[in-house]
């Protein structure tokens, strides 16, 4: 399983080789206008926007390679910050998590695309998009203790191509034990810093997608 590159440093590739027929929820970016059009974080009527971007009526699974050139529809990704007392957890992006440029980059982020795999059971909408976080969680990290999840914000960022088609769909998950390890090589170096630092200096580490999201918690 990979882990989540974020869309400023997600490389350009052509070819249906690179995804292996991959199928990835996506919406019409129509939608997202008709929900209001943003720039960075959407913390206000979140309830609301979710309501119609997993209403099973407005998304469908779209081949990877095509949703990666089709500015006209959004890639739905969510993206897990792991919150424990006053620290969020982060790590650093490791040799087997993409190109060159993401090396020793800090992420708060965890998650990834929603796959049919996610629909089975009969699972469609809101149970789907949320067996996709689970799976993802799973695959990434080991957290012993158990958390609970809430979703906070989404995330959008137009600035370059590839942000073009991604939306992110921001969750708080909140740990009562950071007893938490990762199962992936490209989630290197895990640690905990407060919401001071991160907003502080370790801030021109982040990528860009953290950027957005720990200026949350500093707006309280």
């Amino acid at each position: 399983m990979f882990a989540w590159l974020p869309p400023e440093d997600l490389p350009m590739f052509h070819g249906m080789s690179k995804y292996a027929g991959e199928q990835v929820l996506v919406v019409p970016r129509s939608l997202l206008e008709e929900i209001g059009m943003f720039h960075g974080i959407k913390g206000e009527g979140i309830e609301q926007a979710l309501e119609k971007l997993l209403d099973p009526a407005n998304h469908f699974f779209m081949d990877r390679a095509e949703a990666e050139e089709d500015p006209t529809h959004k890639q739905l990704i969510p993206y897990c910050i792991f919150k424990h007392g006053d620290r969020l957890l982060h790590y650093t992006r490791g040799k087997s998590g993409g190109e060159n440029r993401l090396h020793a980059k800090l992420s708060v982020g965890v998650g990834g695309h929603i796959n049919p795999v996610d629909t089975g059971d009969g699972r469609t909408g809101r149970a789907a998009y949320f067996a996709a976080v689970e799976r993802e969680i799973e695959e990434e990290l080991d957290i012993p203790g158990g958390y609970q999840q809430r979703i906070i914000a989404l995330l959008n960022d137009d600035t370059n191509p590839v942000g073009q088609v991604h939306l992110g769909v921001v969750h708080l998950v909140e740990l009562p034990d950071g007893a938490v390890t990762s199962k992936e090589d490209a989630l290197a170096e895990l640690s905990f810093s407060t919401i001071e630092d991160l907003n502080g200096s370790l801030h021109e580490r982040l990528e860009t997608w953290s950027q957005h999201c720990v200026r949350i918690f500093n707006q309280g």
